[in-house]
């Protein structure tokens, strides 16, 4: 038998309404559980195992989901925003209604995003003490000086006293290179380059940890995490 969960919950995590919606409905007899006819939002049923419908249609359980995102620019790194689209507005598959990004993205920036509700996935990847290397792609508006990488593997202190630890580069052309941090500061990579005069015109993330950006997804399309990945995120 699958994990016992309360009637209202499931569907509540289905996104299918609110708990008082879903209530009211179960008690107004709109809910099946078996082909039965159910009343108590309390009763429990078992996901992967019991049948349960709504008006007929039937609500399959999902525990927990795993997107990968190439995030566009325009778009905020939230789960929700009065003012613009956010990541989760773009997966229009999603079943969950507890996604969240893990980590973010500045809205200029583009690239990998992972999108779960995997509480415990997420402290893997973003605790410091994890020391999980996220890769960038950076073009900057002007040639990058000679000494740069060798300031980044040092680490750089900024004026106003906040430290970005080590960092190694690889220089792609005068105008652009691959950066990997293990940080998350606020706009670090940009006031990194700003530290050594140069201002980041373009800004992509193409990997973290063991998790790289899909080469054949579009700006702005996403798809499910393999089996094979998720598992690589928590070997890692």
């Amino acid at each position: 038998m699958g994990k016992l969960l309360r009637l209202d919950k499931y569907l509540a995590d289905m996104g299918v309404g609110t708990r008082s919606q879903l209530k009211e409905w179960i008690r107004k007899g709109r809910v099946a559980v078996n082909g039965e006819t159910v009343r108590s939002p309390e009763q429990k049923v078992a996901f992967g195992t019991d049948r349960v419908e709504v008006d007929g249609v039937l609500v399959g359980y999902v525990e927990k989901e795993y997107y990968m995102l190439n995030k566009p620019a325009g778009v905020v790194s939230a789960t929700e925003d009065a003012r613009h689209k956010t990541v989760l507005d773009l997966i229009s598959s999603r079943q969950r209604k507890d996604l969240f990004p893990v980590g973010r993205l500045d809205m200029d920036t583009e690239g990998l995003l992972l999108i779960t509700n995997d509480g415990e996935l997420a402290h893997r990847l973003l605790s410091p003490k994890k020391h999980v290397d996220k890769v960038y792609y950076v073009k900057t508006d002007r040639p990058i000086p000679e000494d740069t990488k060798k300031r980044f593997s040092q680490g750089i202190q900024m004026e106003d006293g906040t430290v970005f630890q080590p960092a190694s580069m690889e220089r792609e052309t005068d105008t652009s290179a691959y950066l990997t941090i293990q940080e998350g500061k606020f706009h670090q990579v940009k006031r990194m380059f700003l530290a050594v005069g140069c201002q980041v015109i373009y800004l992509k993330r193409i990997s973290m940890g063991p998790l790289r950006l899909d080469d054949t997804l579009a700006c702005g399309a996403y798809r499910k995490l393999t089996e094979e990945e998720i598992r690589n995120l928590y070997e890692r």
